[in-house]
């Protein structure tokens, strides 16, 4: 009996663990300006604490860098390789199905197997964004359902979401809810909010309640942009931006 115990307590000993050590998860700092460079580098100001910038771009060296990825749709500049993984791209009636304000293709949502290979996919481009020194990343278009023709539905943005977030923590990056507002994206993980315009449509409050401080509002027309900084500078940061995000655009912080 006594060699028993003894094999089997070195068994144990030397097995390998079944989960790693947790990967440690670092918020944007509040109280600092956030920057939206998804158009192109440009030079940071000393009071920006916070740069988004594209996976294909590199992070800011002593800044809070976000890695913006395009999670739920394509890029235009990208077709040649989404043509290699036609299966995953949308379509209706054969044709893919298009974002027409951007031309950008829909990724198909709708089956367990589509989510996970579009997962694997995101999360090679995730591993690189933090391979890079990012700390975060944001999967743009979480709402790409609302433009399918009812070809997605929000179940299949959540089950996905949640792949996303999941690859994103095992990376070590924490995870940003891009836009979608009314929804907690907490549920599947997130840990704070990009939102777009939210004070031009009055949707701050549903970020805040969610996110708290750690919500990053960016507004494209200077009406909304003031009305933003009067009401809800005090608790997010707030920028304003142009639409297109030149590299030469225009750029503001309250």
């Amino acid at each position: 009996m006594r060699a028993v115990l003894l094999t089997l307590l070195l068994l144990l000993v030397g097995a390998p663990a079944t989960g790693g050590a947790a990967q440690t998860i670092t918020l944007p700092p509040t109280g600092t300006d956030w920057d939206y460079q998804l158009g192109g580098a440009r030079p940071v100001p000393a009071h920006v604490g916070i740069v988004e910038r594209d996976r294909r771009a590199a992070p800011v060296a002593g800044k809070y860098d976000i890695c913006y990825v395009n999670g739920f749709q394509t890029q235009a500049d990208e077709k040649a390789f989404w043509h290699r993984h036609w299966s995953l791209v949308l379509k209706r009636h054969g044709t893919p199905v298009v974002d027409s304000v951007w031309g950008e293709w829909l990724l198909d949502l709708r089956t367990s197997a589509e989510r996970h290979a579009l997962a694997d996919i995101m999360g090679r481009w995730t591993d690189r964004c933090a391979a890079d020194g990012y700390q975060a990343v944001e999967y743009d278009n979480q709402d790409s359902f609302t433009r399918s023709h009812h070809l997605l539905t929000s179940a299949d943005a959540n089950a996905y979401s949640r792949l996303l977030v999941a690859r994103a923590h095992g990376a070590g990056l924490a995870a940003a809810q891009k836009n979608r507002a009314g929804w907690d994206g907490t549920t599947v993980g997130f840990d704070f909010a990009v939102a777009e315009q939210c004070g031009q449509y009055h949707e701050c409050s549903s970020y805040v309640k969610h996110y708290g401080s750690s919500v990053l509002a960016v507004e494209y027309r200077d009406k909304a942009f003031a009305h933003t900084c009067t009401h809800w500078s005090d608790r997010i940061a707030v920028l304003r931006r142009d639409v297109d995000l030149t590299r030469h655009g225009t750029r503001r912080w309250c």
